[in-house]
């Protein structure tokens, strides 16, 4: 495969089949991963792999962790902007419409969108989950390095046949996290990843966001 089919067919995946994923396989990923650019070779990324047993465990936490609060706790960091301005707003809510259209789930069918918004911390049926963290010292130009990282990956699932979805919506069961993988206090959880392989069955599966136009957010120049 080449680099414009992996960026054309990688999607978040949001639903997944049960067929494990080798060990090997998620290592060589990461491996490869780590070729990612890093300012000063920083490489500021660690992460922490989880399969079978091991990501059972986190999802059987989350959810003891849910029953106490359904939304888990409160991030590290602001996941987005606290007052999010156009047009970043209207595709944010725009994207999460179409989502639960596709599965036929109307705004107002709030228990139908809790089941599926739950699904985050299963890692959506994947067989792997990975989590990411960084040490507190790292500023802005490490955590870009950390997107690079997190893309890395992603194109690298599609190589191997396989989808993945980045979650955010890991963040604010970073206690939770921290205490069962004994991730140290100077890192700060930054968010998960389910890997395998879709389910191409799902509905929800079918949904590709879409992309702004190139003439909204990029300007070429040939003339001084």
């Amino acid at each position: 495969m080449n680099v414009s089919d992996a960026l054309a067919t990688r999607k978040s995946v949001r639903a997944f089949k049960s067929d494990p994923v080798p060990r090997a396989v998620i290592e060589e990923i990461l491996l490869k991963a780590a070729r990612a650019p890093s300012g000063g070779n920083l490489q500021p990324w660690k992460v922490h792999a989880l399969i079978g047993p091991a990501r059972d465990e986190l999802v059987r936490r989350a959810k003891e962790q849910m029953a106490k609060n359904p939304r888990g706790g409160v991030p590290e960091y602001h996941i987005y902007p606290p007052e999010l301005t156009e047009p970043y707003k209207t595709r944010r809510f725009v994207v999460g419409e179409q989502m639960y259209a596709t599965m036929g789930i109307p705004r107002e069918d709030r228990a139908r969108r809790l089941t599926q918004f739950v699904r985050n911390w299963e890692f959506f049926g994947a067989p792997v989950g990975l989590i990411f963290s960084m040490d507190r010292q790292m500023q802005e130009g490490q955590w870009s390095d950390l997107g690079g990282f997190l893309q890395s990956i992603m194109l690298l699932c599609r190589e191997y046949g396989l989808h993945s979805c980045a979650q955010e919506a890991w963040a604010p069961f970073h206690a939770v996290i921290r205490e069962y993988l004994k991730v140290p206090q100077e890192e700060m959880i930054f968010c998960g990843m389910a890997i395998g392989y879709a389910d191409e069955s799902a509905a929800i599966n079918s949904l590709v966001s879409e992309r702004a136009a190139l003439q909204e957010w990029a300007v070429i120049r040939e003339t001084a």
